[in-house]
Order: structure tokens, then C-alpha cells, then sequence
């Protein structure tokens, strides 16, 4: 989840939305890649969840990490919730779910050694504690009671929240993790045609990237649960955005769906105020019942923007979200396998080829297919295993053209795709096989 905004004064008019978009255009030789990454923690004896405080807990986490890393503290209301250090935080998610934020980094090869000096602090830390750190895309076994609450008060109002719209919210919140990428764009028309090829292709990332194959400690019939209850969280603010692929689509376009969404709160003060349901719209005319005559600034619209949350998003920068966190290495080949598309013209113009013939049915078909059956899946006549493959092949081309040896990070889905099984397969079946129907395993096996 995103930390406040901050910076920007009063929204004087209607245009300044989109023109905060536009803002985070540049140029190719200045574009970078931020990669977000997030993770169990449990206790190495019990196996339970971290909880936020005591002696072995999210606190103590941070704590040391401040203490033996030179991490600067970040707080709310009194409470250590984050870390920030060189342009990098550590935050945390609504269960305690650990999440890195990277420093935008110019190549892959830098994202794996910012990860792996993260992972060895984080041992260093967690070790002498008994504590360990999960890399799956949902909590395999607890229970929505056994989650701790982290003292954050936009988590408060949001669960609030997702207990009046759709079903799944709070197993969102609270028990799901992901791996996700950010990137840059040169203009409007790059921001559209890599949001399209983004979305149209988020699926094989779930597919591809599925490690939630457990929920509450049996099988849950999905390769990727996560994926799963983002269908059934909030339709007013995820999915696949069919409108994208519309004539007319830019940063307008996108502006005029966010502002259909929902507000969740208005940050002031270091207090997140409640305007849950309230409009955004309402908000520009300095109507806005939470602060009735007061106009909301750009740091305010920067907030809402963090509170939608489609397959892909957009803000001053795109946001790859479709798939389940995993073991290191598949950690590592999520920001390559689109840095590789997004990053190189003639991938992203040939991944364009590959699914601008899709309709919408096709790719909320695809993105269903995915959660359910993963590499295994077919929708219209569009076999999953295939596409996946043309687009491993097109980041695979992407990445040579950029000639930093990034390519060798797709190892894990080329490795996928030889073998026609994903993490969530691997685990199924050491479930049903070795490990006798018994989950105590996966505390070892993904094991970050």
C-alpha cells in the first residue's frame, strides 16, 4: 500500500489532474525501474503470523533495521510503520505483510542486488528472533482472525470499507502478497500503448508468476488465489479496464475513471480523515462532506490515485499488479520479463501485435483462466502456454536489445515454460504427494 502523498498545491482547475499524469513523462535514456515486493513474516517455531508488536514481531523488524542499517523511521500517530533509506522504503501491508519498495534503478541487474542486500538485512535481523519471511501470493494456512492489525489509519477505514463491497476485500488486505514493477513512460501515446499491451497481457503474468495455490490450509482449486479475490474485491476500481482499449483513451480518459471511484480518506494532519464513499468530484467543487468548503490539493489527488487498483496502474509512472510474490528468483524475473516488453520499441510494438485482436471477454476470460488453471489455461481458442511463451520470447528479444545481460533473469519462466508447471504446480504437487496433504513444509520450501 502507498505511503501519503505530499508536495503540490491547490487544484486551481480541472486540467491540472491529467497534467499531473503527463508530469512523470521523460525521455527513454531517464526511464528507470522500481520494483515492490512483499512478504509473510512468521514465527520459525509456531508458524504463526507475525503479529505488529512484542518481542519477536513487525516492530522489532523495523526496529532493527532502523537500529543496525542506518534506515531512517517513518511513523504514524507515534507508531514505527516504515523505513525509508537512499530513495528505497519498507512499509507495511494491512496484515504485516514486509514490502520493499526499490530505489528506481537503471537495470535488472541492479534490482537483484538492491533485493538480495534487503533479504540478507532482513535475515540478519529476523534470525536471532526465530522470525522467517514467506514468498507466496497468499498466507497458505492462517485464518483471517490469526492476522494482526498493522496501526495504520488508512487500514482501518479501508477494511471498514471492503466489509460493504464485494466479498474478498479484507483476504486482500491481509493475507495476500505480490511482486509487482514500476515503470516510465515518454508521453501519452507510450503511456497507451504499454497501459493496453500492460492489461492484455497482465494474465500471463498470473499465470506465469501463480504461488497461491492454498488458503486456510487445504487447496483451493486456483494456481493463483490472489488473483482470484482481486475479482470479487470492488468492481468500481480494479479489473481490466476495458475502456483503455477505447478510441479517445489518455490521460483524461484515465483521470475520469479515477474520479468515478470511491473516496477512502483525506489525509491531513498526520490523520487520515473518513470520506469513505464520498466523491472526488465533489471534493474539486469544495463540496466534500469530510471538509465541506475546502479545496483538495494535488498531494490529495495523488492519494486517490493510490486507492484504485486495476491489473495495471497509472500515476506518474505504470504499475505491473497481476501477479503473487515467489521465491527470489521469480521476484527478479517479474521486472524483467516487462522491463523487457516496455523498455524496447520493437518488443513493445510486436507484444501490441500479439493481443490487439483481443476483446474485452477475451482478456476478462484470459485473466479468469489464469487465477483457475495458470499455464493450463484456454479461452477463445487462446491457449495461455502459448501466449506466455510469445511473450518470454518477445522480453527475452527485448532484453538482449538492451544489452545489459538482463535476459538471463527470465531463466525461471523460460524453466516454466519447458516444463508446463509454475510455482503454485510445484506445490501442489508436493501437497498431494511428498508432503502427504500436509502444509508444514511450505514454511521451508518458500522460504525466502
Amino acid at each position: 500500500m502507498s505511503i501519503p502523498q505530499s508536495g503540490g498545491g491547490p487544484i486551481e482547475g480541472f486540467d491540472q489532474l491529467a497534467a499531473y499524469m503527463e508530469s512523470g513523462a521523460k525521455p527513454a535514456d531517464q526511464w528507470r525501474i522500481g520494483t515492490e515486493h512483499e512478504k509473510f513474516g512468521f514465527l520459525t517455531d509456531s508458524h504463526a503470523p507475525l503479529p505488529y508488536d512484542g518481542p519477536r514481531s513487525v516492530r522489532a523488524m523495523l526496529a532493527g533495521l532502523r537500529d543496525g542499517f542506518g534506515w531512517a523511521a517513518v511513523e504514524e500517530q507515534g507508531q514505527l510503520i516504515g523505513l525509508e533509506r537512499n530513495g528505497a522504503n519498507i512499509s507495511l501491508e494491512p496484515g504485516g505483510q514486509f514490502e520493499l519498495s526499490g530505489a528506481p534503478l537503471e537495470n535488472i541487474g541492479q534490482t537483484a542486488a538492491e533485493m538480495d542486500n534487503h533479504l540478507a538485512e532482513v535475515a540478519q535481523v529476523a534470525g536471532p528472533m526465530g522470525v522467517g519471511f514467506l514468498g507466496m501470493g497468499a498466507a497458505p494456512e492462517w485464518t483471517h482472525d490469526q492476522m494482526d492489525r498493522m496501526p495504520k489509519g488508512r487500514y482501518r477505514l479501508m477494511t471498514d470499507y471492503m466489509g460493504r463491497v464485494g466479498t474478498h476485500g479484507t483476504q486482500m488486505m491481509y493475507r495476500t502478497s505480490t511482486v509487482q514493477v514500476n515503470l516510465d513512460f515518454a508521453s501519452e501515446a507510450d503511456m497507451v500503448k504499454k497501459l493496453r499491451v500492460a492489461l492484455a497481457l497482465q494474465p500471463v503474468a498470473t499465470a506465469l508468476f501463480a504461488s497461491s495455490p492454498f488458503f486456510e490450509g487445504k487447496p483451493n482449486g486456483h494456481r493463483s488465489w490472489r488473483s482470484r479475490i482481486w475479482r470479487s474485491l470492488d468492481e468500481s476500481r480494479t479489473g481490466m479496464l476495458p475502456f483503455v482499449f477505447e478510441d479517445g483513451m489518455g490521460f483524461q480518459a484515465y483521470v475520469d475513471w479515477v474520479l468515478d471511484a470511491p473516496m477512502y480518506f483525506v489525509y491531513r494532519d498526520g490523520k487520515y480523515l473518513d470520506a469513505l464513499g464520498q466523491s472526488f468530484r465533489d471534493f474539486l467543487k469544495g463540496q466534500l462532506p469530510a471538509l465541506p468548503g475546502e479545496l483538495p490539493t494535488l498531494s490529495d489527488w495523488a492519494d486517490h490515485m493510490t486507492t484504485v487498483f486495476p491489473e495495471a496502474r497509472v500515476k506518474k509512472y505504470m504499475e505491473m499488479r497481476g501477479a503473487d510474490m515467489g521465491s527470489r528468483d521469480y521476484a527478479l524475473a517479474l521486472p524483467a520479463f516487462w522491463v523487457g516488453l516496455m523498455y524496447d520499441g520493437a518488443a513493445l510494438d510486436a507484444a501490441w501485435d500479439l493481443v490487439k485482436g483481443f476483446d474485452a471477454e477475451t482478456r476478462e476470460g484470459l485473466r479468469v483462466g489464469a487465477s483457475v488453471s495458470g499455464l493450463d489455461a484456454e479461452v477463445s481458442g487462446v491457449k495461455m502456454a502459448d501466449l506466455a511463451q510469445a511473450a518470454v520470447g518477445l522480453s527475452h528479444a527485448g532484453l538482449i536489445a538492451r544489452g545489459q545481460g538482463e535476459e538471463a533473469y527470465l531463466a525461471p519462466l523460460v524453466d516454466s515454460l519447458k516444463t508446463g508447471t509454475t510455482q503454485a504446480d510445484r506445490y501442489l504437487a508436493l501437497y498431494n504427494g511428498a508432503w502427504g496433504g500436509d502444509l508444514t513444509p511450505i514454511y521451508t520450501a518458500a522460504k525466502l
